[in-house]
């Protein structure tokens, strides 16, 4: 065979292979991906809007939790039981009711309208609002601090059929009038039901006041100072001992020094009314020397 012939062959041995390898290990290379058709895939639908954490934000707290409170659907059961986290929360929230006795919180619970309510409460979200209270209370917080509401929505946050959190609550502001008139309210409640009561030796008086009856001054000018309207009646009395003229009149000398003392603390003598009772309201036996100085007295209330 020519050289010529040889040569030829070879060329066309080459191209074979050349065209052989190419098919095989670089034809994929140029082979598009086809792109998925997205349009086919399912949507899927994002979960219910809601309250998630547990949240205590109001006057003097700020406690917050990823976990919560937990209810089967169409149940106003709380699902027990709760996690620490939950516990620690509460615990914060009942030191802070115990430390402002007047401070309220409003519980919304809520349902979801596809939810059925066989409860006796006026919907499914006021029962598991009540269901919260009831656990709270269980926990030794005060029931007279809480509110409850409930309202209906249209979905919430959820887990399988399982609602989580479906609650809220609110720290509504305190009505300062209302609060400070409560105050002088009680504190007027207090002066009276134990009033500050001085003894007297026979005929004479003294102003030696113990450590009580000193706090008991300071109580009564604290609400003269503050209720502008207000008034004192100081009513003297006495033992039955002699003439009861004379004891009217002496009884009224103890209500006047009574009087004198008070104006020495600070108390306007026009705000002070004076009595005298005598010997007619004993609070002792006159039989006895103890229960006649029960009776040589005055009692200083307000009007």
């Amino acid at each position: 065979m020519s050289k010529k012939a040889l040569y030829l062959i070879g060329i066309v041995v080459t191209i074979i292979l050349g065209t052989f390898l190419y098919l095989k290990f670089c034809c994929n290379c140029c082979m598009k991906t086809p792109t998925p058709d997205t349009s086919k895939v399912p949507t899927v639908a994002t979960e219910n809007i809601g309250l998630q954490p547990f949240i205590l934000d109001g006057p003097g707290i700020n406690y917050q939790t990823n976990d919560n409170f937990k209810f089967l659907k169409n149940s106003a059961a709380l699902i027990k039981p709760v996690s620490d986290s939950l516990l620690i929360g509460i615990e914060k929230l009942k030191s802070l009711l115990i430390a402002n006795p007047r401070q309220k919180i409003t519980i919304t619970g809520y349902s979801t309208s596809d939810e059925s309510n066989s409860t006796t409460f006026e919907n499914l979200g006021l029962a598991r609002a009540n269901d919260i209270k009831n656990y709270f209370i269980s926990n030794g917080l005060s029931a007279s601090q809480f509110d409850t509401k409930g309202e209906i929505i249209d979905q919430w946050k959820m887990n399988a059929d399982t609602l989580i959190g479906p609650l809220e609550y609110r720290f509504p502001a305190l009505d300062t009038t209302a609060v400070a008139n409560n105050e002088w309210s009680e504190l007027k409640e207090k002066i009276n039901a134990d009033p500050l009561t001085l003894h007297f030796s026979t005929n004479k008086s003294s102003d030696n006041l113990n450590s009580v009856e000193k706090q008991k001054v300071t109580d009564i000018v604290k609400y003269l100072q503050n209720v502008k309207d207000a008034a004192v009646l100081i009513t003297g009395h006495s033992d039955n001992v002699g003439n009861r003229d004379a004891n009217i009149a002496l009884a009224q000398k103890r209500a006047e020094f009574s009087k004198n003392y008070l104006v020495k603390k600070g108390i306007e003598a026009t705000r002070i009314t004076t009595d005298s009772k005598g010997p007619d309201e004993p609070v002792g036996e006159n039989t006895t020397a103890e229960g006649k100085a029960k009776n040589r007295r005055t009692v200083i209330t307000i009007k």
